[in-house]
């Protein structure tokens, strides 16, 4: 037995009239996951008096978008069809699928459930159509009644915290394997299979997956405000997680999830809040200067407002002190002084010279490798970059410009490329070229 696609079966309008039953579904509700086929019986048909659980030979078969019809024979799958189109069931030809977008899933599912079962040419036989509802199934609301674990990590601020978090949204799913779906789930209905009799579980696992799947999210050093930014990876994380009893039980996925807040306590948020402003100021020498000064202007503020008198305000104030709690803020500054100093360019030390191995030195030798300071030997610097001491260069041949002082900055030691056009003032140090340049 199988199907055979009504466009290509028909040869000349003849096998119309060879059709005895037209089963068909309608419009498949959103709230419906699967439903027993319908019979229409024409005017034209034999077979008025048919029993619903017989398919005659030559009957026909509509299928619409967003379905998937399959053939149960004795309790046996054995055809099934996700592409949209009329077929006529023809019981002499070999089963015949057709997966349209299901691909070959539904095919190695096919082949594992097994092909059709016979009963030996007894006429005692019961065959029924059954459609699925394969659209996306979209508004299936969650919410985290208890805190979530969820591990916030920041290497800059050397942060390692689990804190509790809580979440909600939507979710969509479908039934992406008709087949496993009527086998383990739906098998036999009378009528239809809603969504309400799976819902509780199906928000049950989900929920109960949402917890390693946020997990997976940390690992990737996110910050738990980040995840509404990230529904594509949870999605797929937790298709991984939840695989084995939706995907490989039930034939169901999950296509989207929508996340419309994610809320941590506020006494975490306040932890998080301490941690990050503490290893702030404690790369901060100024910062914390600051927040003790602000401090120290709040206590007397704060003092002189006391209800119990300014002097007992004020007597505080000094014992704290006394503890050594105020007089760090000088201590705090110069050590801002200090940081800034070893962040910030030194400018260059007059006298100071720039040796071949890169160093600057100030005295007659370079601390780095030990080389003498250049002495003033009437060399001259071509344009061409190299240093000379005869009248034509050693390097381009080009010969010692007459009649134009040659410059070097007294202070550091500085020659200009161009000695016919030195800069008014050295671009090292910025000493000033004057009379005591001239080499």
């Amino acid at each position: 037995m199988g199907l055979i696609k009504a466009a290509v079966g028909a040869a000349g309008g003849v096998l119309a009239d060879q059709w005895k039953e037209f089963f068909y579904c309608d419009s498949l509700d959103k709230e419906v996951l699967a439903v027993k086929g319908q019979k229409r019986v024409s005017g034209r048909s034999s077979n008025t008096k048919g029993n619903d659980n017989i398919i005659t030979n030559g009957s026909g078969i509509s299928v619409s978008d967003g379905q998937c019809m399959i053939i149960v024979d004795q309790g046996k799958i054995v055809e099934y069809c996700a592409e949209p189109g009329v077929f006529t069931y023809d019981a002499s030809t070999e089963p015949s699928v057709f997966s349209g977008s299901f691909g070959e899933s539904l095919k190695e599912t096919f082949k594992t459930i097994g092909k059709r079962f016979t009963y030996g040419g007894d006429t005692a036989k019961d065959q029924r159509v059954y459609y699925f509802n394969t659209k996306e199934l979209l508004d299936n609301k969650f919410g985290t009644q208890n805190p979530i674990q969820f591990k916030v990590r920041d290497d800059e601020i050397n942060l390692n915290l689990t804190i509790g978090i809580r979440c909600n949204g939507v979710y969509s799913y479908r039934i992406s394997n008709p087949l496993l779906f009527y086998t383990n789930v739906c098998g036999n209905i009378s009528d239809e299979y809603r969504r309400e009799e799976l819902d509780s579980t199906l928000k049950s696992e989900f929920l109960g997956a949402l917890q390693p799947a946020l997990g997976k999210l940390s690992a990737k050093k996110m910050d738990y405000t980040e995840i509404p930014m990230y529904t594509l990876e949870l999605a797929d994380e937790m298709n991984a997680f939840l695989s084995s009893k939706w995907s490989g039980l039930r034939g169901l996925s999950i296509v989207s999830i929508g996340i419309n807040s994610v809320t941590a306590s506020e006494e975490d948020v306040k932890k998080i809040q301490r941690l990050q402003e503490a290893t702030a100021m404690g790369s901060n020498a100024f910062a914390m200067a600051g927040r003790l000064t602000n401090a120290q202007a709040q206590a007397m503020e704060d003092a002189a407002n006391n209800p119990n008198g300014a002097m007992a305000g004020f007597m505080g104030m000094g014992m704290a002190q006394q503890a050594g709690g105020m007089n760090n803020i000088g201590n705090l500054y110069n050590m801002g002084v200090e940081q800034q100093s070893r962040t910030q360019p030194q400018a260059p030390t007059a006298n100071a010279w720039k040796c071949s191995c890169g160093a600057t030195a100030t005295g007659n030798f370079c601390p780095e490798c030990g080389a003498k300071k250049p002495a003033r030997d009437g060399s001259w610097t071509c344009s061409c970059g190299a240093v000379n001491k005869g009248r034509f260069c050693t390097n381009c041949g080009a010969k010692k410009p007459e009649g134009s002082p040659l410059y070097r900055c007294d202070k550091c030691g500085w020659e200009p490329e161009d000695p016919k056009n030195p800069p008014k003032f050295c671009p090292n140090c910025g000493d000033p070229f004057n009379e005591n340049d001239i080499r």
